[in-house]
């Protein structure tokens, strides 16, 4: 998926597309461009570099950050338009903003959305989820922020196969005021590969952090690429 995979073997992307330069590809020949992933690292690489915070400064509430540079007309315009109608007064003194991912769905075209459930645990039991090959998806998250603003929300991927690193991604999902009403996100379609070496099991970790490190959702999931989708017709939920 990103909540998939980018066959080695396969000329047709399956990973979303390219992030302005934040996404690693994989050409046919196995050469990789940029520094994003090496598709020789196993499940215990490459997550180093997440694990490094970066000092942003001190936090401020939500009531600080709008009362702050008050004499900066353009930038007291900008708060505005991000808080949009928020009660400052209602959202409290928290200085962490709170995000609760509340669904991941998978959508194609002519098909039921695959609604994920999402485990406590973070670990779905099973294969979380069966695509067909060669079928384009597109991925839609919601989620609600709460007590403060949450800065640089990404959703973060990383996929296996048979121990080995085949993807590995960050998609921005942006910056979000707090509000009662959910944000939904949905992500650019693309096609799964096909083809004897894009079937299979995978393994992979999937993420939503923000600027300052701080972790929302972690799951680690299984999922199938078959000749066919899954027996089961999920509910149309749209």
């Amino acid at each position: 998926m990103s909540l998939v995979v980018e066959a080695v073997s396969s000329s047709t992307n399956m990973g979303l597309e390219e992030n302005k330069g934040d996404k690693t590809e994989i050409e046919d020949n196995g050469d990789e461009k940029g520094s994003e992933s090496s598709i020789c690292e196993t499940e215990d690489e490459g997550e180093d570099a997440e694990s490094h915070k970066i000092d942003l400064g001190p936090q401020y509430t939500l009531k600080q950050q709008f009362e702050k540079d008050k004499d900066d007309e353009s930038l007291t315009k900008w708060k505005e338009q991000l808080l949009g109608n928020v009660d400052i007064n209602a959202v409290g003194e928290s200085l962490e903003p709170e995000v609760k991912i509340l669904s991941l769905s998978i959508m194609s075209p002519g098909r039921s959305d695959i609604v994920l459930p999402i485990p406590e645990d973070g670990k779905p039991k099973g294969p979380w989820f069966t695509l067909k090959e060669g079928c384009p998806y597109s991925l839609r998250f919601s989620f609600q922020v709460s007590h403060n603003i949450v800065s640089g929300l990404k959703y973060t991927n990383n996929v296996w196969k048979t121990g080995v690193k085949v993807d590995g991604m960050k998609h921005m999902l942006g910056t979000f005021s707090p509000q009662q009403e959910a944000y939904t996100y949905d992500m650019p379609e693309d096609t799964t590969p096909s083809g004897y070496f894009a079937r299979g099991s995978y393994s992979a970790k999937t993420k939503f952090v923000d600027d300052d490190g701080k972790c929302y959702l972690e799951i680690n999931y299984t999922f199938d690429i078959r000749k066919d989708w899954a027996n089961v017709e999920l509910p149309k939920t749209r």
